[in-house]
């Protein structure tokens, strides 16, 4: 195992102190290994090409801009073989919230969800990227005739 020391300022080293305690981690070592981790995981994801992945999209639009939601429908519909379940939220008289579960291939993911966001009216947009190996990755067969994925463990 490599030995790698970085320096920090006093405010960081706190901030990580409380997120140790609030996370239940007993060194230091421990906290920072699992946040690079985390960080490299969602920079190859958002940036790189990771093969399938599973993910969460979640964004708020104004459902009165026009043909927004005509739109989002659409976009939606074009991309069906991305789709897994959505979950629409009233959160006022004029905002809603979409939560879309996605699985494909990263790229495909990482495009629709960006052009989610992008769209006119859609105020927030956030994607959350899980990478996962498929069932011929991992050299399983099963005769449901469905796939599986698995998240990947790095």
């Amino acid at each position: 195992m490599e030995r790698v020391t970085i320096s920090m300022s006093d405010e960081f080293a706190t901030e990580l102190a409380v997120f140790m305690a609030a996370n239940h981690y007993d060194n230091r070592s421990e906290a920072v290994r699992d946040l690079a981790r985390q960080g490299l995981r969602q920079a190859n994801l958002l940036e790189g090409s990771a093969g399938e992945c599973i993910a969460t999209l979640s964004y708020v639009f104004n459902h009165n801009t026009r043909e927004l939601a005509k739109r989002l429908t659409g976009a939606h519909h074009a991309h069906h073989e991305l789709q897994v379940a959505t979950l629409h939220v009233h959160l006022d008289h004029e905002n809603c919230l979409e939560l879309a579960v996605l699985r494909g291939e990263t790229q495909q993911v990482r495009d629709f969800a960006r052009t989610v966001i992008a769209e006119r009216g859609v105020t927030h947009g956030q994607v959350s990227l899980i990478p996962v190996v498929t069932a011929t990755e991992a050299h399983q067969h099963h005769r449901a005739g469905h796939r599986h994925t698995h998240p990947r463990i790095s």
